[in-house]
């Protein structure tokens, strides 16, 4: 090799960590506590060539670092890190395995599965030390320029304003005809008019899109021609993934823009993030980053078999944020896609991985210390996934104020109530924000992140035809995704010709989405559903990146009439501030002056239920919810419509007479919606008048003068 920059290196810096350009040359930093030596690989641009290997020449407070003049943007680099060998010890180095850099801006390139990319001889046990070099099957990282000139400013939607809408960045563009083929799957697609303008007009908020940060497709599913299409093996927290650039030399600029256009829309990007594993597996998985470069540091090992690895999440491995330098690449990354890459919060995949230490899960755990106490994440939306595979890993409604949660209550009961196995005593505190799981330590409704289906699991369209998973197409004899659907087909398994069935079907899901639009706490809707998408039944397509997974815009064609009533939903909720309130609901009297109660239980007599109605096992499951908007009019706890409201509730399949309750005096009730036939024109039912409330539906009234 020529030397070309290491005769003129300079010790540089030990932060920021990364390869950062300055305008004139590129500091290198690295963190490993038990390296002997770091170099630095300089690749020509076609990444093929090693130009150069340069020992970084100072170790500063466990960081090794150094400065190269006129190394700019556009140079492809990697990491040799030399160390002990030492699996029993925790000790994993090979300076012969290629590594990236974990602050890595863009990486270039994929990776290629070889047995050159095992730190061990495959066949020989992790014991035995590999000589090959893995450059030819590695990615390279990519030296950035990082300037943008972003236009204007972002303002974060309040969080009792927050819809949201969960999609995948190649899924939602790859099959639409509205959109040029080679923007199709991309960064720039999904910032097109077209996407813009149908996400808007869903009256949604804020966008949350499944992993963007540069992932790893699993070996063993390239082998069955399968891709991980859900992206929840990353390998680097701080690029995007170019495969879904339009331009992967420019994927930075093309995610920066993305976000930009999003804004100008009045639409938040939250990203889906995983910092509880990475993609390099158990003792036997490869070596591709942190395991060569400070295995010991990175990453939970058994404390008395520190060989072996503690797999709390299910995927082999355990990043180590219990470690102070761990903790700050999570953080460090969690800022420079707030500062530099203008994201509006995240979701965190097995978010409970983060907050456990030594003795389990910990709200006061150093994650959420650091969290809660940084200017820049304090004032970003933060969302968990409070379950992990780890003992006493189920946490919904453990984590600390200032976060939400995904709510997995509110989806199994509202899945349950709706194919009626959930009584309306079950169903209520959902209606309500689940107090029961959040009203504590000043936390808000908002904190419960209400869903029925996500990503993972059954679309809405196959949670009403299908009664059993059907993943045969992940090559795995349909054992992999939950047989816990709670889930009902509405009489037949799948496609069906029966006009009643299809009907019902129909009906179904405007229910679920009526009672999650109409729900205190924040809605998340999964892109598709608003028109009825499917997935033949796959309630585990984490692999199948194909036309099972991407949405299917001709669908969207069909199901116009469905996305119509998600849009009157959403309309409806940003009109009447009683049904997105901050402040958990109470059934008490506030203020005895005008006797104002914001929620009363009304049963299907008209009357205020009683605790006979709420334990009667023989009582139809139908019951209703009075809203009074006056307690926020008055000022007793915020300002707002005084709007009163009445939401209906029958999930048994025969017909409920209901006696409309007493409103105020010369009032009526106005139908808003009704689930069983929402073309219905809106009519006046008088107060105490029997009002049919047909099977399984659900019916919004406003009270009128």
């Amino acid at each position: 090799m020529t030397q070309l920059f290491g005769t003129r290196i300079r010790e540089g810096h030990p932060h920021p960590r990364g390869a950062i350009w300055d305008g004139a040359g590129t500091n290198f930093a690295l963190f490993s506590a038990h390296a002997t030596k770091v170099e630095v690989c300089l690749f020509d641009p076609s990444g093929v060539e090693e130009l150069e290997r340069i020992e970084l020449p100072e170790f500063t407070d466990e960081i090794w670092h150094g400065y190269l003049p006129d190394v700019s943007p556009g140079m492809l680099y990697g990491y040799r890190v030399h160390g002990p060998y030492e699996p029993e010890a925790g000790h994993r180095f090979n300076p012969n395995k290629l590594l990236l850099d974990p602050y890595a801006r863009a990486h270039v390139g994929a990776l290629t599965w070889d047995p050159a990319l095992f730190g061990y001889t495959l066949g020989e046990g992790d014991l035995s030390f590999d000589t090959r070099d893995s450059a030819p099957f590695m990615p390279r990282c990519m030296v950035v320029d990082a300037r943008f000139d972003w236009p204007g400013n972002r303002s974060l939607v309040p969080w009792d304003q927050t819809i949201i809408y969960e999609t995948h960045v190649k899924g939602f563009t790859k099959r639409h005809p509205g959109i040029a083929p080679a923007l199709q799957g991309t960064y720039a697609g999904l910032a097109s008019i077209q996407s813009l303008e149908h996400i808007r007009s869903l009256g949604v908020t804020t966008v949350e899109l499944l992993p963007v940060h540069t992932f790893v497709d699993d070996d063993h599913l390239l082998q069955r021609g399968l891709r991980n299409y859900w992206g929840y093996n990353s390998i680097g927290f701080f690029a995007p993934d170019p495969r879904y650039a339009a331009d992967p030399a420019g994927v930075l600029a093309e995610f920066k823009q993305m976000v930009a256009r999003f804004h100008d829309a009045g639409l938040e990007v939250i990203l889906d993030v995983v910092y509880n594993h990475t993609a390099e597996g158990n003792e036997l998985g490869p070596t591709l980053s942190f395991k060569g470069i400070d295995n010991a540091s990175y990453y939970r090992l058994m404390p008395d078999q520190p060989r072996y690895y503690i797999n709390d999440t299910g995927t082999g491995n355990t990043l180590n944020v219990s470690h102070p330098r761990v903790i700050q690449m999570v953080t460090d990354s969690l800022r420079y896609w707030v500062n530099e890459m203008h994201v509006d919060g995240f979701r965190f995949d097995l978010g409970t991985v983060l907050a456990r230490e030594v003795d389990g899960f910990n709200p006061d755990s150093g994650f959420l210390k650091a969290v809660s106490q940084d200017p820049v994440l304090e004032n970003v939306k933060l969302i968990a996934e409070p379950w992990d595979v780890g003992l006493g890993g189920y946490q919904v409604g453990g984590f600390t104020p200032g976060w939400a949660e995904w709510n997995d209550v509110y989806r199994d009961t509202a899945r349950d109530f709706w194919r009626g196995e959930a009584r309306p005593a079950a169903l209520a505190p959902r209606l309500c924000g689940s107090p029961d799981k959040f009203d504590h330590r000043g936390r808000k409704s908002w904190a419960s992140v209400n869903f029925v289906t996500a990503h993972d699991g059954f679309t809405l369209r196959d949670l009403v035809s299908y009664n059993d998973r059907h993943n045969e197409a992940n090559g795995e004899d349909n054992r992999d995704g939950s047989s816990n659907n709670r889930s009902w087909n509405c009489g037949v398994e799948g496609p069906s010709e029966d006009a009643a069935v299809r009907d019902l079907r129909e009906r179904q899901m405007r229910n679920f989405l009526a009672l999650l639009l109409l729900s205190q706490g924040t809605p998340m809707i999964v892109a598709g559903d608003e028109f009825g998408r499917s997935q033949r039944g796959n309630n585990n397509a984490y692999c199948q990146d194909n036309e099972i997974s991407w949405l299917d815009w001709q669908a969207a064609e069909e199901g116009k009439a469905l996305t119509d009533f998600v849009r009157r939903l959403t309309a409806l909720r940003r009109k009447y501030p009683i049904l997105r309130r901050s402040r958990f609901l109470i059934g008490e009297r506030i203020n005895e002056a005008i006797d104002v109660r914001e929620a009363t239980w009304i049963h299907r007599s008209g009357e205020e239920m009683t605790r006979s109605h709420w334990d009667d096992a023989g009582e139809p499951a139908c019951f209703g919810l009075l809203l009074d908007g006056r307690a926020q009019a008055s000022g007793i706890r915020k300002r707002g419509s005084d709007a009163t409201l009445l939401v209906l509730l029958n999930a048994h399949h025969e017909t409920m007479s209901f006696t409309m309750p007493p409103c105020y005096d010369g009032s009526a009730w106005k139908r808003l919606v009704a689930t069983d036939d929402p073309g219905l024109p809106e009519a006046d039912i008088a107060v105490g008048e029997a009002y049919a409330l047909a099977g399984r539906s659900l019916v919004l009234f406003e009270r009128v003068d």
